[in-house]
Parts: C-alpha cells; structure tokens; sequence
C-alpha cells in the first residue's frame, strides 16, 4: 500500500511538472504575438550580391556585350554596383532604375515595359522618378519575398540585358530557394 501511495504521488508530480512545462512553453511560444507590429523580413546579403554581378558580367562578356550591373536591396537601397571597362558612362544610371524599376514592381522591366506600351492607363509609370520602362530588371525572390533587384544596362538591346540577369539569377537559384 505504500509503494501505491509513492507510485502516485510520483505520477502526480511528474504530471504538474509537465503542465508547468507546457504552460510555459506555450507561453514563449506565443510571444511573438506580443510583439504587434514587428516584421522579419529577409534581405540580400553583399556576397549573394556580389556573385550575382559577377555572374551577370560573366554573361555580358561572352556576348560581347559591356554594361554595367546594380543590386539594390529590399529597400530599394544600392547593395553594389560595377561597370565593365568600355561601359558607357550612363549605364550605371540605367542599370540602377531598372533595378529599382523590377524591384518597385515585383517584376521584370520587360513585363512591366509590355504593359506599359498595351495599357494607355499604365503609360504613366513612366513618370514615376527612378523607374526605367527596359528590359534588363528583374527582382530577385525568395519564395513569396521580393529580397532586392539586379539591373543591367548597356547592351545593344534590353533584351540581351535581361538574358544576362536571367543567366545570373540562374546561376545562384540554389541559394536562393534554401533561405
């Protein structure tokens, strides 16, 4: 009879232990939700950028093409900027509004262009400051999140700017499909 009267308080404390436990779990578990008005968000690191402009000029010079390559972060922000040798100088211009441009709009410059030119309504984007209707912006996503935004400009036609950022982007889908 003793040893019943042991095994059951026995039970019963390891059953208040687990309930403190959980209790307090839930508790941590539900602070977040104290925390209102707080996001996390992801962004572009300096060395993701700085693969995808090397990958983007990479692909500019074995089309025999000198541009130059800007990455702006989620905030629209230069994260880097690089001009090849015998880029002409508005370039870097070009390249940071169609970065800015994709990033903005959450997608490539060309579509953006297309609806722009099929759309009397959307023609005024234009007009927005900072925004480049050309090819040669495209956002860079990690699943549903717009991270930043690689502009290429430079190249005979904004079409060969965006197979250079596509090609890029390609080059570094890895990374950015395991954040």
């Amino acid at each position: 009879m003793n040893t019943i009267f042991i095994a059951e308080q026995h039970i019963e404390y390891v059953t208040k232990r687990l309930l403190i436990t959980t209790l307090l779990f839930n508790g941590i578990t539900a602070f977040p939700s104290f925390a209102n008005g707080v996001l996390s968000e992801k962004n572009l690191s300096l060395a993701l950028a700085e693969q995808l402009a090397q990958h983007a000029i990479q692909s500019c010079s074995a089309k025999n093409v000198n541009v130059a390559v800007t990455i702006v972060d989620r905030a629209g922000v230069v994260k880097l900027a690089k001009r090849m040798d015998n880029a002409g100088p508005h370039t870097l211009e070009a390249s940071r509004m169609k970065a800015f441009t994709a990033l903005t709009t959450k997608a490539p410059t060309e579509n953006v262009m297309k609806n722009a030119q099929a759309n009397a309504e959307a023609q005024n984007l234009r007009d927005i400051p900072g925004f480049l209707l050309l090819a040669g912006g495209v956002p860079l996503k990690v699943w549903d999140q717009t991270i930043g935004a690689i502009g290429i400009g430079g190249a005979p036609s904004g079409s060969i700017d965006q197979q250079c950022a596509l090609e890029a982007l390609d080059a570094v889908k890895t990374q950015l499909s395991a954040k």
